[in-house]
């Protein structure tokens, strides 16, 4: 009986859990990167189109990294708050109905389980053994799919976002304003480009889709959109 998987069952969640957390961070950092390259090299190369002067351009770039980097920490503290407020308040329901119905929890964990493919008395053994060992832990996890030791902080998500932003958007920002007039606005289209299509692989692979479709995907609406703005640039340059 010791040898069907109850404790391992056990054992792999967490791990399995922690795994996913931290992809999804790290998905969410090539994301937020990816964010600051297209939407600062749009801003940028939109100003070189209207005009060469070097000092308008860099303020440009640098007003539109700092826009970016705190809406998109911002964007992301009240999304993860939010989350955690909906999270600690289903623990806290989780909490007290383990308090005051104990035997209505067992028999409900138990059915999850029989629900997966678990014979009644396995799957009531499973439920015994789990909630022994972690009630909260192991009800939470089969209930509501969350890992009351992982809650995501919502400070560490802003920072993580501003940061991913900021480094994404140095690119075409340091590359525009080091190039000379006739070489800023392709030479910052190429390195784009390049940029682009790594963080569109890296999405890609930690999102375990196809790599090519993504990498044509994210390059070619980056390139449209400095394309766009460098014309509307260009355009208004003239008539201003």
């Amino acid at each position: 009986m010791s040898g069907v998987p109850d404790i391992g069952l056990h054992d792999d969640e967490p791990h399995e859990s922690g795994l996913n957390n931290k992809l999804n961070w790290l998905r969410a950092g090539v994301l937020g990167a990816n964010d600051g390259i297209v939407s600062t090299a749009g801003i940028v190369v939109g100003v070189a189109g209207a005009t060469t002067d070097r000092s308008a351009i860099l303020v440009a770039g640098v007003a539109g990294l700092l826009a970016g980097a705190f809406s998109m920490a911002a964007g992301e503290y009240v999304s993860v708050s939010t989350q955690a407020d909906s999270e600690q308040a289903l623990l806290a329901k989780e909490r007290r109905e383990l308090r005051e119905e104990p035997e209505h929890e067992l028999a409900e964990l138990a059915q999850i389980y029989v629900d997966k493919g678990l014979s009644p008395d396995l799957a009531r053994r499973v439920a015994v053994e789990l909630t022994e060992h972690d009630a909260l832990g192991a009800h939470a996890e089969a209930e509501l799919g969350i890992d009351p030791d992982d809650i995501t902080n919502a400070w560490q998500a802003a920072w993580a976002s501003m940061l991913s932003f900021t480094v994404g958007a140095l690119l075409p920002l340091l590359t525009i304003v080091l190039f000379a007039a006739g070489a800023r606005v392709p030479v910052t289209m190429v390195a784009v480009a390049i940029a682009l299509a790594i963080t569109g692989w890296g999405s890609a692979r930690f999102g375990y889709g196809p790599t090519r479709k993504a990498v044509v995907r994210n390059v070619a609406g980056g390139l449209l959109a400095m394309i766009v703005t460098f014309a509307v640039g260009s355009l208004l340059g003239t008539h201003l």
